[in-house]
């Protein structure tokens, strides 16, 4: 169930993607092993099901839930690819999930 919000603040200095409409959407997605120390994983994220991301206009947090960092990369409006990275060359990732919160 929505909630309809008619006040939003914003950080000083920062600009509003869209100027009649927040969408915040939470959601947490698996990903594979990594093929070796090093080796990135893709992982490509969909919409849910009979809903749209808004256009490409929209940002993603991404929290892996283990040592990499994350980066997105294709974003439209049925989904986006998310790729890790390992922080450390030396390690591997392991299968696991990723938290993300998109905001638009």
């Amino acid at each position: 169930m929505s909630i309809d919000l008619h006040t939003v603040s914003l950080v000083a200095g920062t600009t509003p993607l869209r100027s009649n409409a927040l969408f915040v959407g939470a959601m947490t997605v698996s990903n594979a092993v990594g093929s070796a120390a090093g080796a990135s994983v893709t992982v490509s994220v969909a919409a849910p099901a009979g809903k749209a991301f808004p256009g490409s206009a929209y940002k993603v947090v991404a929290t892996p839930n283990q040592d990499a960092v994350a980066f997105v990369t294709g974003k439209s409006a049925s989904g986006f690819t998310l790729t890790l990275n390992p922080r450390l060359a030396a390690n591997t990732l392991a299968a696991g999930t990723v938290d993300l919160m998109i905001i638009a």
